[in-house]
């Protein structure tokens, strides 16, 4: 006589209510780059993003441990090569270790009005998280507004010849709080910040949890 008995439970005999243990994150990034009077654009593209960095930001940002959020958005001109014919050649932005940086950084500004270190004109520099309910990714929106007098030493006009002026911007990239690990990174062809014109720039991050149905 066979006494074993078989014992079914609802996540048996229902397979709706098996925990979903099988879920993943999906992160995107893309950067609009315009003059915010004119609307010119001057940069429409997808970013890098640093999946390590962003990683131990996210768990650092769930768990309350008080920094790595976003902070500053770093500027730099080492992104590119351009030769005298003017061939650009774009640099492979920098996703891997986590002590990654900017080819060479020439400026960052706070953008997170919460930061410690204050003086964030947030009408201008803001970060807002935009959800639609029911879907399953919130976009953040990080906007920076580079004004007519920033940075300093700049040149009074946009139409310098050398690329690699300080201010001539080629890589962008998110920096986290505390440890100022690399989040993003972009890379494009140079734009020159000067006196004669503001520059905005829209930095999009999706983060988007997936899932295989299981």
């Amino acid at each position: 006589m066979n006494n074993t008995a078989t014992v079914k439970t609802l996540q048996d005999t229902n397979p709706q209510a098996r925990p979903n243990e099988h879920g993943s994150i999906s992160i995107q990034g893309h950067i609009k780059i315009f003059d915010p009077q004119t609307q010119e654009v001057f940069i429409d593209k997808r970013n890098a993003i640093h999946y390590e960095n962003f990683s131990v930001a996210l768990a650092r940002g769930i768990s309350n441990q008080g920094f790595g959020t976003i902070e500053k958005m770093a500027f730099g001109n080492g992104g590119t090569r351009v030769s005298e014919t003017g061939i650009i050649t774009y640099l492979t932005p920098n996703t891997v270790g986590v002590n990654s940086y900017l080819y060479n950084e020439t400026y960052n500004k706070v953008i997170d009005s919460r930061s410690s270190g204050g003086g964030v004109d947030s009408s201008r520099n803001f970060m807002e998280v935009r959800h639609v309910l029911g879907t399953a990714y919130s976009d953040i929106l990080v906007s920076c507004l580079l004004d007519f007098g920033e940075p300093d030493g700049q040149a009074a006009f946009d139409n310098s010849t050398n690329t690699d002026g300080e201010f001539v911007f080629d890589e962008i990239g998110l920096k986290g709080s505390g440890t100022g690990d690399l989040l993003t990174h972009v890379i494009f062809h140079p734009v020159q910040k000067s006196l004669n014109r503001m520059i905005q720039i829209d930095y999009t991050v999706r983060v988007q949890s997936l899932t295989n149905g299981i």
